[in-house]
């Protein structure tokens, strides 16, 4: 399964996905694309397959991926304090590949019902539902 890992600032999310998939599917090919070169950097120290900076590695991301993993702002234009462009949430929105979206209470994105929880315990979700569509 080809697994497309995207995250914006900081990485902090993505590190923590590219850690915990490696750890709990180790035959699961990562890549992973920052928004920023920090973002980047953070999910190559933590693991990953193969990183890509920027808008168009997003693109040319989704077009290969299974899988999409991220928080839930990357679908929406503009959002994590604006690293997120029209052409990244398009290509997402329009991807074949299955999504697996976090939900953080973030940047002025507010998903009702989802509580400012332990992003331990929504990464923990995440590899259930992975091991769930294999």
């Amino acid at each position: 399964m080809n697994i497309l890992i995207i995250d914006a600032q900081g990485g902090g999310i993505g590190k923590q996905l590219v850690s915990s998939i490696k750890g709990s599917i180790p035959n699961s090919e990562i890549t992973a694309v920052g928004t920023n070169s920090t973002a980047s950097a953070a999910m190559l120290k933590a693991g990953a397959d193969h990183v890509a900076t920027g808008e168009n590695a997003v693109v040319v991301g989704c077009r290969k991926a299974d899988l999409i993993i991220g928080p839930i702002g990357i679908v929406i234009t503009d959002s994590l304090y604006g690293e997120i462009t029209e052409k990244m949430a398009v290509a997402i929105g329009r991807s074949n590949a299955k999504r697996i979206l976090i939900p953080v209470n973030q940047c002025d994105n507010i998903i009702a019902g989802a509580q400012n929880g332990n992003i331990n315990y929504l990464i923990k979700c995440v590899i259930e539902e992975i091991n769930n569509l294999e």
